[in-house]
């Protein structure tokens, strides 16, 4: 499927299919915009609770969306996303393929409606016989200056892009996404949007003795990879690279704690950490955003076979501490704790990592926001939870204090890989702290990765989560 492009461009009172933006008790400035039938038929309805009506019009079709007036300008963003996901209905109702938006109300609200009704178009069609029997294209969203500027709609785009790679690597079935296909398709962004990508494989990683991502991969047919990719531009901004490390699980069965039939359908999903580093290096790239990036992907599955990892086991990780194995279905913060300390090569100012690694984190704050932790200091995190609130991906701070760290004390090795059960998620970023000596933030996005229904612009299965979020704040960086 070819995707929903954004661009800007003068009014033009030829386009077919004009939406109007424009808040409620204003409707007044569609006077001379509007056929005079029409104006006085909004005039009439003005007052009433109705959001939006359309106008048939021998050329085409003139919708007119009202905004209503909020004073939080974050939850008025959010509505005017919601708004242009509400809109993309009565498109496809009309097999509308493209519209052009004339605003009536500020800048950030005609590009976050705009936002909403492209991200809401998302659709993986790949794998039918026939897509095009399934399409439900929406193929240019026009915003119209002075609504917006050339250089915000570009930007807005080439973001809109990058959520879709990241949406569409973990929709990928496993049957056809091993971790060497997940290493390619790194490769390949890396060559598409201008980032550099290196991939270590099994023989590199052995020699690095990286005993946390070669142990998870043991009962595996498919060898492990580990893919550093880099963002370096000109003028970078800061001195020492931000580390951006992301969980590249490609399918986890649990290991011999093995998981309940329910839910492993979709455990191609666990690699979803990495497709957030993937798609935030593409919009990075592309945008040409002034801050030096390293990603780092340590890639793999987690599967049952007679090598396989025992609950008891104890493995030596690349940091050179030891951790007994309580349960091989905590996987994902043994490879990442191997990539976080391979990151202190790098001196970095900042490490954050993505990962889908808790039900805890669930369980606690459901698929609205993500649960975060970490050592940054107190504005680097005030600063990541507004570009939440300004993305509408939310985060959630949970504390690392040491009590929780007790419960990974182990008989007969450094660490335990988990803790009592109670508060998973916390035990899980205390285990990874233990690998790490620089400001680090964990963010756990077990719940809004992957969505078994969709919730307005996050589409149903992988909704790309954190590169939003992430571009938002490295910007701002």
């Amino acid at each position: 499927m070819k995707r929903v492009q954004l661009a800007a461009v003068e009014a033009d009172e030829s386009d077919d299919n004009l939406v109007l933006l424009v808040e409620k008790g204003k409707t007044d400035l569609l006077h001379g915009v509007l056929q005079p039938a029409e104006f006085d038929f909004l005039q009439q309805i003005a007052g009433r609770e109705i959001n939006t009506c359309f106008f048939p019009r021998p050329t085409g079709t003139v919708f007119i969306r009202i905004l209503k007036a909020d004073k939080d300008p974050m939850a008025a963003l959010e509505a005017a996303r919601l708004a242009g996901t509400e809109l993309l209905r009565e498109l496809r109702n009309y097999k509308i393929e493209s519209v052009q938006i004339r605003s009536f109300t500020e800048t950030p609200r005609v590009l976050a409606f705009a936002e909403g009704l492209a991200l809401a178009s998302y659709q993986f069609l790949k794998y039918y016989t026939q897509p095009e029997k399934k399409e439900k294209a929406l193929r240019w969203i026009r915003i119209a200056q002075p609504g917006a500027t050339l250089e915000e709609v570009q930007e807005l785009d080439q973001l809109v892009e990058a959520v879709f790679l990241a949406r569409n690597l973990v929709n990928e079935p496993h049957s056809h996404f091993t971790a060497l296909d997940l290493a390619a398709a790194a490769q390949q962004a890396g060559a598409e949007y201008g980032f550099e990508v290196e991939v270590l494989g099994k023989e590199k990683l052995e020699s690095l003795k990286m005993g946390g991502l070669l142990a998870i991969n043991k009962a595996s047919t498919v060898p492990p990879q580990f893919c550093i990719l880099e963002w370096k531009p000109a003028e970078a901004h800061n001195k020492k690279p931000v580390v951006l490390v992301g969980k590249g699980v490609v399918y986890d069965t649990g290991g011999l704690s093995l998981k309940p039939t329910d839910g492993m359908d979709y455990m191609k999903c666990d690699m979803a950490g990495a497709a957030t580093v993937i798609g935030l290096f593409a919009a990075a790239a592309r945008n040409q955003l002034p801050v030096h990036l390293i990603g780092l992907i340590p890639a793999t599955d987690n599967k049952i076979g007679e090598n396989a990892l025992s609950p008891g086991d104890v493995i030596r990780m690349y940091s050179g501490k030891s951790v007994e194995v309580i349960n091989t279905d905590a996987e994902g913060r043994i490879i990442l704790a191997d990539a976080l300390h391979y990151a202190k090569k790098y001196k970095p100012e900042l490490v954050i990592d993505f990962a889908t690694l808790t039900g805890a984190a669930v369980r606690a704050v459901g698929t609205q926001a993500i649960c975060y932790m970490g050592t940054a200091a107190e504005k680097t995190k005030k600063q990541l939870e507004k570009s939440g609130w300004e993305t509408y991906e939310r985060l959630i701070e949970m504390p690392l204090w040491k009590e929780y760290g007790d419960e990974l004390k182990s008989n007969i090795a450094d660490l335990k890989n988990v803790g009592s059960g109670n508060a998973g998620m916390i035990t899980a970023g205390k285990f990874l702290e233990h690998f790490t000596d620089y400001p680090w933030l964990h963010l756990d996005i077990a719940g809004p990765a992957y969505l078994r229904a969709a919730n307005a612009y996050r589409t149903k299965d992988g909704t790309g989560v954190g590169v939003r979020l992430m571009y938002r704040f490295l910007k701002q960086y």
